[in-house]
C-alpha cells in the first residue's frame, strides 16, 4: 500500500531567508521529519481565511501543530497580559480544519497548541498562565524544553500505545487545557495539568501537550507516531 498522505497545519508569522523579510506560511521542518520518518507523506496547509476544508477529502489523516497561543476570545475570555498577539487566521483555519477532519472520520493528532485548538473545538477553555496555577516548570523559557513526568489514564488510547506508568515528556508552552469540553482526559502531568486528551469514541482522534517532534523524542515516542500513522493507512483502506 502507498504511503498515507498527513496534511499538516502551519504557521503565518514573519520570516526572513535571503534576500526576504515578509510574511510566510512557514513549519519547522522537525514535524516534517517526525511523520516522513514514519512512512507518511507531509502536505504542509497553511492558514486559510475560507472556511472550505475540501482538501481534507485528499488526505488521510490530519495533524494540529504548536505555536503561539489560542485566542482567548475563543472560550469567552480577555486575553491574559502575557498572551500572544492572536493569530486569528490561523485559529480559525484549524479550528475549521478540526471541525472538518471530524465529520470526515479522519484521524486527528494534535500537538501542544493542537491539543489546545481540539479543546475549544469542544466547548473547552484554557489556563492562560500556567504559572499562575503551578509550581511545575513548563516552559523555562521560549524555544526552551523542560522534561517533567506524567501519567495516563488505564484503559486510555494513548496508555494502550505508551503504557499506563509514568512518562517523562518534554514540554514547552505556558498555557494549558483548564477543560477539554467533552473530550476526554487521559493524561496529566504531576501538576495535575493537562497532558492528553481523547475521543474514544473515534479510531485515533488524541492531542499531547508534549512535543514529539522534537529530535531527542524521535525514539521515545516513536510509538505514537507509528499508531497515528497506522490509523492514517487503516482510514485509506476503509474509503
Amino acid at each position: 500500500m502507498s504511503r498515507p498522505v498527513i496534511a499538516v497545519s502551519s504557521y503565518l508569522e514573519p520570516a526572513k531567508w535571503g534576500a526576504w523579510d515578509l510574511v510566510a506560511a512557514v513549519l519547522p521542518h522537525w514535524y516534517v521529519d517526525l511523520f516522513q520518518e514514519a512512512g507518511a507523506r507531509v502536505i504542509i496547509i497553511p492558514p486559510d481565511v475560507d472556511a472550505d476544508v475540501s482538501v481534507l477529502d485528499r488526505v488521510d489523516g490530519l495533524v494540529l501543530v504548536g505555536g503561539a497561543d489560542v485566542d482567548a476570545r475563543l472560550y469567552g475570555q480577555p486575553p491574559h497580559d502575557t498572551a500572544d498577539t492572536p493569530r486569528e487566521s490561523r485559529d480559525a483555519s484549524e479550528l475549521a480544519l478540526y471541525r472538518g477532519a471530524r465529520q470526515r472520520g479522519l484521524p486527528v493528532f494534535g500537538i501542544c497548541r493542537g491539543l489546545q485548538i481540539m479543546a475549544v473545538a469542544h466547548g473547552g477553555s484554557l489556563h492562560q498562565h500556567v504559572p499562575d496555577i503551578s509550581e511545575l516548570t513548563h516552559r523555562i523559557a521560549p524555544g526552551s524544553f523542560n522534561d517533567h513526568q506524567a501519567h495516563f489514564v488505564e484503559g486510555s488510547l494513548i496508555a494502550s500505545i505508551l503504557g499506563a506508568g509514568a512518562y517523562t515528556v518534554n514540554s514547552s508552552h505556558h498555557q494549558a487545557v483548564a477543560d477539554a469540553g467533552d473530550l476526554f482526559v487521559s493524561g496529566y502531568a504531576s501538576d495535575g495539568t493537562v497532558e492528553v486528551a481523547e475521543d474514544p469514541s473515534a479510531a485515533f482522534v488524541l492531542g499531547v501537550q508534549w512535543h514529539p517532534e522534537h529530535p531527542e523524542r524521535r525514539e521515545g515516542d516513536a510509538l505514537l507516531i507509528k499508531a497515528f500513522c497506522a490509523a492514517a493507512v487503516r482510514y485509506r483502506s476503509e474509503q
